[in-house]
């Protein structure tokens, strides 16, 4: 569910908003240069809507406009075929997401709902309140580069760009360009759908250099971090099972989860799921070490059924299992309640006895944590320090800690820098391709419908002569556009929501 500290929030700001708007309004002192000083700033005030528009952009796009003329045509008309392609392809995807969501609405599977290619984010939700401000610049960002696109292809198509603007919907940014519409009306189909096109176009080449900036990170920092050394601990829950003076401190670099290399953020996340559904790490420890007065606890049957010795909930003991050295033709297993630390400190890992006779001449038994279903014994090496000690669920590692690939060669260099860096391409990289999705879609009110219109126009003319014709089979057209996509949202904050 939404949270109602935001939800409040916001609805809060809004009031406030639109109660000095409507006071202002209707005071007689202040009316007429309340209006003036909206009007001259290019402010437009509505319940849960502002808006600025201004001119002084407008010489930037005429100067945009007149670079290579025969550069912007091929760029404009590639944004042309690119926009018939992603009109197409934006239903498919739709209808695919539609599917999925459906799918998953009948399911128990919690996985399925990271499988769905297009998701409705929700700030607070499954947005987390921590990366609002990359979302909210992302989106704005790339709602700007759309607008540019549209104003460079106007005033190359002699369409008059009269301003260039920004707004806010509830808590959503976005940009908008305002043409003149007797010179949109006056040029061809052909001309019109590359200026329609143009904003998707410029949002998936967004979406694509964003994309190539990201794969290029570890070269462009390559002079100030280093990859491929560890993962780079950025941040450690408070309270957490990585936490404490054992644990894993901002600034320390892993590098292994037990055998299995960690060589960065990938592998760290791949180790851990290695481990997770692999059988439990046993040790290799010397048979002697084995001292009867630690073996004389008596196991007993926990309620999962698995077996546990260790009585005096010490946080320094665990209960390991063990074949007996004289009984290993009977496969019996004994259990002993060991200090862990000492019995698992510089020890190798094994899975059998044999395993143990393999990497030492002296008498060893392969000695394996007795533990609860699904809960793992993990040693996690980050040098200098002793490894760090993990007992529990795999996941709750993973969500303990924040990592990067990213290590500073200089004591003065930020550790959050690449992080900064490579969430923010990421998001630039979700939503301005979401973007180019959403608004290729032939709906009401998106370029779609427009692109859609102009479609119609230019390769219908000579089939369906009759232009009411013509404009019936696109409204048709639009209205199942747009019940996919109502669909698809409606559908998505139920999931995100009410789930």
């Amino acid at each position: 569910m939404i949270p109602v500290s935001l939800l409040v929030f916001v609805m809060a700001g809004w009031c406030a908003v639109y109660l000095a708007d409507t006071l202002l309004r209707s005071s007689a002192s202040h009316r007429i240069s309340y209006e003036s000083w909206l009007a001259s700033r290019g402010l437009m005030l509505s319940p849960f809507h502002v808006r600025w528009q201004t001119t002084m952009f407008n010489r930037l796009f005429a100067y945009c406009a007149r670079i290579n003329p025969r550069a912007l045509y091929l760029w404009f008309n590639s944004g042309l075929v690119f926009g018939i392609v992603a009109m197409l392809g934006s239903v498919v995807l739709l209808v695919k997401t539609l599917q999925q969501t459906y799918a998953q609405m009948t399911s128990d599977n919690p996985r399925m709902g990271s499988q769905q290619t297009l998701q409705v984010v929700v700030p607070g939700v499954n947005l987390p309140t921590s990366q609002l401000a990359y979302f909210f610049i992302a989106l704005l960002l790339s709602g700007v580069i759309h607008e540019l696109g549209h104003a460079v292809a106007a005033l190359r198509e002699s369409v008059r760009v009269n301003g260039f603007g920004m707004f806010v919907f509830v808590v959503y940014p976005g940009a908008f360009v305002d043409l003149f519409t007797t010179h949109l009306n006056l040029i061809s189909p052909t001309q019109q759908l590359r200026i329609f096109c143009a904003g998707v176009w410029h949002n998936f080449v967004l979406c694509v250099a964003a994309l190539a900036v990201l794969f290029l990170l570890p070269v462009l920092l390559f002079p100030m971090y280093t990859t491929g050394v560890g993962a780079l601990v950025t941040e450690v829950v408070q309270g957490s099972a990585a936490d404490g003076p054992r644990g894993l401190s901002v600034g320390d670099i892993v590098t292994g989860l037990e055998d299995c290399s960690v060589r960065g953020v990938e592998d760290w996340t791949s180790c851990l799921s290695q481990l997770s559904h692999a059988p439990q790490t046993g040790y290799c420890v010397p048979a002697a070490s084995l001292q009867p007065s630690w073996a004389h606890g008596r196991p007993f049957k926990r309620l999962d059924g698995t077996m546990d010795c260790c009585s005096n909930n010490s946080l320094t003991d665990l209960c390991f299992s063990y074949i007996k050295p004289q009984g290993r033709n009977s496969r019996e297993r004994e259990f002993a309640c060991m200090p862990v630390r000492k019995m698992v400190t510089g020890t190798a890992t094994c899975r059998s006895d044999g395993d143990c006779a393999a990497h030492s001449s002296a008498a060893s038994v392969c000695v394996t944590p007795s533990l609860e279903n699904q809960t793992r014994f993990i040693r996690v090496a980050h040098p200098p320090s002793p490894h760090m000690l993990f007992v529990g669920y795999p996941p709750h590692l993973q969500y303990a800690v924040s990592l990067t690939n990213f290590v500073p060669r200089f004591g003065f260099l930020h550790l959050d820098l690449p992080v900064f860096l490579e969430t923010f391409l990421k998001y630039v990289v979700s939503l301005s391709g979401a973007l180019a999705v959403v608004n290729s879609v032939p709906c009401f009110a998106l370029d779609g419908q427009w692109m859609l219109n102009a479609l119609l126009e230019a390769t219908l003319v000579t089939v369906v002569t009759d232009r009411q014709k013509r404009e019936l089979i696109g409204f048709f057209l639009l209205l199942a556009g747009s019940a996919l996509l109502a669909a698809n949202v409606a559908l998505g904050l139920w999931m995100v929501t009410a789930r």
